[in-house]
């Protein structure tokens, strides 16, 4: 049950309240905000139309772009908004609807990556049964289970963001509307609530880094039976993904599995796995996967 509440609208306190600093984080953020959107947009459409690309690796990286583009723009519109104005106030609707929105493509990239490495095992461990056990149709049904699992668990948080009665103070110190920051202004004892977040967002960030650990670990010790040549590939692969897991689950690890406290760095490190994540994947991918760069040669300079 919802309680009852007093407070219709929050102020984000966002990254700075100085002036000038915010002129550059307005710059700053707009500029990586749309390189996020181009370049992620720029693999969706390559995926999508190269005839080269149509492997489950490259299908799991479609949603992996999608996600980005999604997680990034459910924060960094606001906070470039905000850095140009002086009263910035969010509803408490939009607050929770920015919740909502941000753990369920935050979660859903948390499951691509997972899928991703899923199937990297199969091709390297299992390369004769591949094409069978990656299906179209098993592609299609693991990616339905990757947003029923990401939206269970953005429909968890935002059910305990809805039980925080707010009777006091409105000003949450960050730029963003998450459970963390929002417990910090709730009239009740929000140790419950911590626990359950704990074993909700800690205990998925962890769970899902060690299993992806473990399982390029068994990917990487599988290698020593395949050639130079082999090695070479899919070491590449695996060494791309593993650089996307590090920076994506380091930051998440940090901010969701310890008491309810807040740093002077927290802000930062969000900021690192809220955009800085987003735009880097596309990069790392396109920048040491040749097929995708072939692809998009080819299909642009064919558009050109």
């Amino acid at each position: 049950m919802v309680m009852n509440k007093t407070v219709t609208d929050f102020i984000l306190f966002g990254l700075t309240q100085d002036t000038e600093k915010q002129k550059v984080v307005f710059g700053i953020f707009l500029i990586l905000y749309l390189l996020t959107l181009l370049w992620n947009t720029l693999v969706m459409v390559t995926i999508k139309t190269s005839a080269t690309l149509g492997g489950p690796m490259y299908f799991f990286l479609f949603y992996l772009s999608f996600a980005d583009a999604c997680f990034s723009t459910t924060t960094a519109p606001r906070l470039i908004v905000d850095a140009l104005t002086q009263k910035k106030s969010i509803s408490y609707n939009e607050c929770m609807t920015q919740l909502f929105t941000f753990h369920l493509f935050g979660c859903m990239e948390v499951f691509v990556l997972i899928l991703m490495a899923f199937d990297r095992y199969v091709a390297i461990c299992k390369p004769l049964r591949y094409t069978t056990i990656m299906s179209q149709r098993v592609c299609n049904m693991l990616a339905i289970l990757a947003w029923v699992g990401a939206g269970i668990h953005s429909t968890a948080q935002i059910f305990l963001a809805l039980q925080l009665p707010f009777c006091g103070p409105n000003v949450i110190d960050h730029y963003l509307c998450d459970l963390q920051p929002l417990m910090q202004l709730a009239c009740m004892d929000t140790y419950v609530i911590n626990l359950l977040i704990v074993s909700n967002s800690g205990a998925l960030s962890i769970m899902s880094f060690i299993a992806l650990l473990i399982s390029y670990g068994v990917i990487l010790y599988s290698l020593r039976n395949h050639s130079a040549e082999g090695r070479r590939k899919a070491l590449s692969t695996c060494t791309t993904h593993l650089i996307v897991v590090v920076i994506f689950f380091g930051p998440c690890i940090f901010i969701y599995t310890r008491p309810p406290t807040s740093f002077s760095v927290d802000k930062m490190v969000a900021v690192f796995y809220t955009i800085g994540t987003p735009l880097l994947n596309p990069l790392i991918y396109t920048l040491r996967n040749e097929g995708v760069k072939n692809a998009m040669k080819k299909l642009w300079c064919s558009k050109l």
